[in-house]
């Protein structure tokens, strides 16, 4: 191995080490875990190994209701906010005055505090003894029956965890995608113009493929940071989401971590497990989608 080549290993070494110690080597130590059965935290002792962890997993009704509102989040809200923030980035990139102060606007609830925006949306949705709530007398002006959408039924509390986190979201990806339509060359507009394309043909045969690539890296990180979702559930319903019926996988970790339910890691590392693998799945075919439709 010349100089160079040494060099080049020893600017790389810290990023190595920092990967291994907190990344690699937690994960292997999870995938470990998950197969102790009959851990014990005080004594760090199990009674044997097998695939028990993630039979009990799979047979808990709490894991499955987190699932299942862990998918149905991620299949709301990533396709709706993508969409969204795709037709208002183009609409900002067609107003010339007061662009930056429109991107600024936009781009506020990103930076604003998880749980601070929990609770506005608490203030809009939920009903008390003496109000209920914005949203509610908004429903009954045009003659509509109030919902309770933080305590009520389940199709209302799910509306409220979707509306969230699109809301959350979706100033990030207007700020990306609008970054992308502005580094569009205007060649092929100007091209596109002159044989007198009309524009949904421009925005489907030019727009949408030169910001293909970014559109997928939204899609990607969209999916994965759906999956991991937690903290917004947290900050519309409380800590007992169990209770609730609004659970996610990350948060049914956390419970058999630290809840009131705590204190079985074996559990918690099975389930790390199954959303791990759900994740790396839907991320292989989002890459082999990305073969025929993602131009770079």
């Amino acid at each position: 191995m010349d100089n160079k080549n040494l060099k080049g290993w020893l600017y790389l070494l810290p990023a190595f080490l920092f990967l291994g110690i907190f990344m690699i080597y937690p994960l292997i130590d999870v995938f470990v875990y998950s197969f102790e059965e009959g851990y014990n935290s005080a004594s760090q002792t199990f009674s044997g190994t097998g695939l028990y962890n993630y039979s009990y997993v799979l047979h808990d009704p709490y894991f499955l209701q987190a699932v299942q509102n862990t998918l149905l989040l991620v299949g709301i809200t990533v396709p709706l906010s993508t969409g969204l923030a795709l037709l208002i980035s183009v609409a900002l990139s067609s107003i010339k005055p007061l662009r930056n102060l429109f991107q600024t606007v936009y781009f506020l609830p990103y930076v604003t505090n998880t749980l601070a925006v929990g609770l506005v949306f608490m203030i809009l949705f939920k009903k008390t003894p003496y109000s209920d709530g914005l949203v509610n007398l908004l429903i009954q002006t045009f003659g509509g029956d109030s919902v309770d959408f933080i305590g009520g039924p389940y199709w209302a509390k799910m509306f409220v965890l979707c509306f969230y986190t699109v809301w959350v979201v979706m100033p990030f990806k207007i700020l990306i995608l609008t970054s992308a339509l502005a580094s569009v060359s205007q060649t092929y507009y100007n091209a596109a113009r002159v044989d007198g394309t009309p524009r949904w043909r421009i925005f489907t045969r030019i727009t949408l493929p030169m910001i293909s690539p970014m559109v997928f890296y939204l899609v990607i990180t969209g999916f994965i940071g759906a999956f991991k979702a937690y903290s917004d559930a947290v900050a519309l319903f409380g800590t007992d989401l169990n209770a609730s019926e609004m659970n996610t996988i990350v948060g049914y970790v956390y419970d058999m971590l630290y809840g009131d339910s705590g204190g079985y890691p074996s559990y918690a590392s099975a389930a790390a497990i199954i959303l791990f693998a759900i994740v790396l799945t839907i991320t292989c075919i989002n890459l082999l989608v990305s073969k025929k439709h993602v131009h770079y």
